[in-house]
């Protein structure tokens, strides 16, 4: 077993503010207020966009009509100042940060404008832009880009450390585990704090240390400042109890999430996966139906498709997954690659072999973990078992898949397996599937459970198979 390593304590900085005072007067925005009862007043609250900025160039989550501010107080200022680098800078991240909330492409060429529009305004050492292009590349799925992008932030301020958390999640697209930790490890000696937390929890995740993540996540929720990061970080808890089949601990998550920002579509989303393998099911068709009605992600289309093929439902389903490839589309139109979605969809209820093409392209652009087990489960559908096992056990494999225990991926590696007659095997990932999470998906884990049951209980002479390749 690999050796776990400690999550970092947070150690949250307090600034203490020196506010110089006249007998009975206050200075506010320049003027002197005298104050009926002789005290000085307190500093007035920031505004909705000043909240925002700090949340944005601190790479924290915001409120939705926060950033909404900070775009159009920025938006204002650079119709005056148009050669502000800086004020460019953050109005591009906060596009960014709008649409990655919205799930909605159409901010992410604006954002893409006003990054080049400061780099061009500043072509030197403008680390902010850089880090923004980073951000940006994220939010697209180009996780080429990405690498590229934070590591010329990252040379310019080594000691910058937003940086490294964008630096994370592209070495992780990419299937370098082992850079995402390193990186890690210089974050966490440069920073402590909610949003350190909340990335450490993303690599133990992805490591299969999740106890490790649930600590940390539960640090950064207690740690969090400001309503809508807390909610972010509940969220993420809610996804990782959900994965490790905590049922009653995932909702609970998520539905405090939606409690505190009402603006967490990912956490309804998540009530709604949370429900329906409660059997509360008309409670979760309604929590998708929210979800995306305001953040039309073509990942909870395909999941609300899902439910309603389990369901018995085909016509419903079929609108589902029509509005998923909608919003493929929509996506290309904004620069981003949904190709990832669309062919995990294509392989079970469209045609594998054009997912076995999406998947290919996509595996040589960006071989990530996610990517491996998409395009070995595709290759499986389409009549490829021999191939398709190779990017499973990649998936599936603590040495090059980084070590992530997902039931998704066990059970496609135990169903091709089976395909393959290599029963042992088959019957240990089933199991091992069902074990991480046996409410997985509504339509997977009854077909598991009906594969896993048909294998029957191994021979007596049965001799153990060698996993490989």
């Amino acid at each position: 077993m690999e050796n776990q390593q400690e999550p970092p304590e947070g150690r949250f900085r307090t600034r203490r503010v020196v506010l110089a005072s006249v007998a009975g007067c206050a200075v506010l925005g320049g003027a002197l207020v005298l104050l009926p009862s002789g005290r000085p007043a307190g500093p007035a609250p920031p505004s909705p966009g000043a909240v925002a900025m700090a949340a944005v160039t601190a790479g924290e989550p915001a409120a939705l009509p926060d950033l909404a501010e900070l775009i159009d107080e920025r938006e204002k200022r650079l119709r005056a100042r148009p050669r502000d680098a800086r004020s460019w800078a953050v109005l591009g991240a906060a596009y960014v940060e709008q649409g990655r909330r919205l799930a909605d492409p159409a901010y992410y060429p604006r954002a893409e404008k006003a990054l080049r529009t400061s780099l061009k305004v500043r072509p030197e050492r403008n680390t902010r832009a850089l880090a923004g292009l980073a951000a940006l590349a994220t939010a697209r799925r180009d996780f080429p880009a990405a690498r590229r992008w934070g590591e010329a932030a990252l040379t310019l301020e080594p000691r910058r450390w937003t940086t490294y958390p964008l630096l994370i999640d592209a070495y992780t697209g990419l299937g370098e585990h082992a850079a995402a930790k390193r990186t890690l490890d210089r974050l966490t000696a440069l920073r402590s704090g909610p949003a350190v937390l909340a990335r450490a929890a993303a690599v133990y995740r992805d490591r299969g240390w999740r106890e490790d993540a649930a600590a940390s996540l539960a640090d950064a929720a207690a740690g969090a400042r400001t309503p809508p990061e807390r909610a972010a970080y509940l969220e993420r808890a809610g996804q990782l109890a959900w994965e490790r089949g905590d049922l009653q601990d995932a909702l609970r998550h998520f539905q405090e999430a939606v409690r505190l920002d009402p603006d967490q579509w990912a956490a309804q989303a998540g009530q709604g996966r949370a429900l329906a393998a409660l059997g509360r099911t008309t409670e979760a068709l309604n929590a998708y139906r929210v979800a995306l009605t305001k953040q039309p992600c073509p990942r909870y289309a395909l999941e609300l498709g899902e439910l309603y093929e389990s369901l018995g439902m085909p016509e419903a389903a079929r609108a589902q997954y029509g509005l998923l490839r909608e919003r493929v589309r929509a996506a290309a139109a904004g620069g981003a690659d949904e190709e990832l979605v669309l062919g995990q969809f294509e392989s079970d209820h469209g045609d594998p072999r054009e997912a076995v093409r999406l998947l290919r392209a996509e595996w040589h652009r960006q071989p990530g973990t996610e990517v491996a087990d998409a395009l070995g489960w595709a290759l499986h559908r389409a009549g490829e078992p021999q191939k398709a096992l190779r990017f499973a056990a990649r998936a599936t494999e603590a040495e090059r898949g980084g070590g992530v225990r997902s039931a998704v991926y066990m059970y496609h590696r135990g169903m091709i397996e089976r395909e393959l007659d290599r029963y042992g095997a088959a019957r240990r990932h089933l199991a091992e599937a069902l074990r991480i999470n046996p409410y997985f998906s509504p339509l997977h884990a009854p077909a598991a459970r009906t594969a896993l049951e048909a294998l029957g209980e191994p021979p007596d002479d049965e001799l153990p198979e060698m996993d490989g390749e």
